[in-house]
């Protein structure tokens, strides 16, 4: 069972930069890795996703402005974000997956590992 733990998260005004991690306890060269996020009082909600292969997808809302990587000998993923808006406010969680098609990687009920969550806060 892979453990996830992100770090990264923190406080940045409007049109700032942040660069969230999330460390795997175990090899990730086989799995799908993604970020979704939360607000309050809102459903969980996808960020952005990559593959095994390193095929990426995006939430058309941080499509340009946001970035998901995955260092397989780090066994860590990162989401670069950049131009920041104070929507973009939340809980943002990391996601693991071993076995997930493409058109269920937005999908949060498709995802079995998750971490504890980064709180990102974007002040106007």
């Amino acid at each position: 069972q892979v453990q996830l733990v992100e770090s990264g998260g923190g406080q940045v005004q409007a049109g700032g930069s942040l660069r969230l991690s999330c460390a795997a306890s175990d090899t990730v060269s086989a799995y799908a890795m993604a970020w979704f996020r939360q607000s309050p009082e809102k459903e969980r909600e996808f960020v952005a996703a990559i593959t095994w292969n390193f095929m990426t997808v995006y939430s058309d809302s941080v499509k340009g402005r946001f970035t998901i990587s995955k260092d397989n000998v780090r066994k860590t993923s990162y989401l670069e974000m950049k131009s920041l808006r104070p929507e973009d406010t939340a809980v943002y969680y990391c996601a693991a997956e071993a076995t997930i098609a493409m058109e269920g990687l937005a999908e949060k009920h498709e995802w079995d590992y998750w971490g504890q969550g980064t709180q990102v806060t974007v002040s106007s």
